[in-house]
């Protein structure tokens, strides 16, 4: 049967667009998730919208699996074609096809990687503010409704996509929403195919909504004794109006291993923010306000208007923390926790969580996109150690029942994937997972689209 799919997909993309090579099949097997390899029977890098609905209809055709791949970063196992069949390849489709300078938007094929896109914008003074720190490529962004440092300003992917571009389970190509900020025609087609995660279609174009690169910024790091003092003090910036580009909580082992290869911080939890204005100051303002909330929540340490060398450095030190991690623990299995709550119950999420650690006696650090409401721990445990494994899958469980019992949810950017479909009746309940298994059965009848995500089907 491989020889048959590859023959299929070689006479679509040509000879050397498909592959069944063991070393292709193993680089597309697993994400950078600590969930199980799945290898795909072939590997196909198609180059236009045409050769993805061939790709499609021949798989239709025949019952076979279809998963997308754009950069393999994903935290779920969302890329992972866990019943084999064809991996797409976006690589080739990696084009801007026509930025809007004038309406602040972009168009592009879902291959492109949104850092090398916006290096592209900025000679146009624009970017596209979604950051999940990991050069995603767009259409991995899309299917996981990636957010990331800048959602508490900027919102996430879902809230800067306009329109789009899909192939469905039947090889149709349908297009979504438009280049109007405005919309309200008919049914939101566009925001029902973002997080979605591949199971409904493959998006094959995308139009984006950019800002103007700030004019003024300044960063600010905040040092506290405790996790929650630093936890009370991102709800009191919150409910205090302020609007913050980014506001990060790090706690001390997180910062400890910042500093071991980025950063030079003391070893103490911290709030890293970052405010982007017009006027300096506006900002000059907020900073002053920020300070007080901070000062009241017990902050020791209040650091503002850090350089932009510096600046750069300690958000390097941030997006760089999981690959840091994995490197300090490399022989040790780990477990990526991905919950959100209302702000107001940011506290009480982070301070349960932090005492977790003790509880369980687990090896991890706490960090998270904080002004959002969302709380990442990494733990980790021995590979040949299965009771210590089993501890933090008890840890993740505890902390998801405690984030939807605080009107949150199991995952704020991760997705769904391969990890979090236990959680998923908790939180939606009977009646909405069987509406979502309707929806997904309408378009995808024959269960094709990245089957064994989201739900079983």
């Amino acid at each position: 049967m491989t020889q048959e799919i590859l023959s299929a997909m070689k006479s679509i993309v040509g000879e050397e667009h498909a592959s069944s090579a063991e070393s292709v099949l193993k680089l597309h097997g697993k994400d950078q998730s600590s969930h199980r390899v799945h290898l795909p029977d072939v590997v196909v890098w198609p180059d236009s919208t045409d050769q993805v609905k061939a790709i499609v209809k021949y798989a239709a055709a025949h019952g076979v699996a279809i998963t997308g791949w754009g950069a393999g970063s994903s935290l779920e196992g969302n890329s992972i074609p866990v019943k084999g069949g064809i991996v797409i390849n976006f690589g080739r489709m990696n084009q801007i096809v026509q930025v809007h300078e004038a309406d602040f938007q972009i168009t592009v094929q879902p291959g492109i990687f949104y850092k090398d896109m916006n290096k592209a914008l900025a000679k146009y003074g624009l970017f596209f503010a979604p950051d999940p720190g990991a050069n995603a490529s767009i259409g991995g962004m899309i299917a996981n409704n990636a957010s990331g440092t800048r959602t508490v300003k900027y919102g996430a992917t879902r809230d800067n996509v306009l329109a789009l571009e899909v192939v469905l389970a039947n090889g149709e190509v349908i297009r979504t929403g438009s280049r109007s900020i405005k919309q309200s025609a008919g049914y939101d087609l566009t925001h029902l195919m973002i997080g979605s995660e591949g199971t409904l279609g493959l998006v094959t174009k995308a139009t984006l909504r950019l800002h103007p690169l700030p004019e003024h910024f300044s960063a600010v790091v905040a040092t506290f004794e405790s996790t929650p003092d630093a936890a009370n003090a991102v709800f009191g910036v919150i409910g205090s109006g302020l609007n913050p580009a980014a506001l990060e909580l790090v706690d001390s082992e997180a910062i400890r291993f910042m500093n071991m290869r980025v950063t030079n911080l003391p070893e103490k939890p911290t709030l890293l923010m970052e405010f982007h204005g017009a006027a300096a100051a506006s900002i000059n303002a907020e900073l002053e306000l920020v300070r007080e909330i901070c000062d009241d929540s017990g902050c020791i340490r209040f650091e503002a208007g850090v350089g932009r060398e510096e600046r750069d450095r300690i958000w390097e030190g941030r997006h760089a923390l999981g690959e840091i991690l994995f490197s300090v623990y490399p022989d040790q299995t780990y477990l990526i926790t991905d919950v959100s709550v209302p702000i107001s119950a940011y506290p009480e999420i982070a301070a349960y969580a932090n005492e977790l650690f003790d509880q369980l006696g687990v090896n991890g650090s706490l960090f998270g996109h904080a002004g959002d409401g969302n709380v990442h721990t990494v733990i980790f445990a021995p590979k040949d150690d299965p009771e210590k494994q089993a501890v933090l899958q008890t840890f993740n469980d505890y902390v998801v029942q405690k984030a939807i019992e605080l009107d949150g949810t199991c995952t704020g950017e991760h997705g769904v994937g391969i990890g979090k479909q236990k959680y998923m009746v908790h939180e939606h309940g009977e009646g909405a997972i069987s509406t979502m298994r309707q929806v997904k059965h309408l378009l995808d009848p024959t269960g094709i689209m990245n089957p064994g995500k989201i739900f079983d089907f």
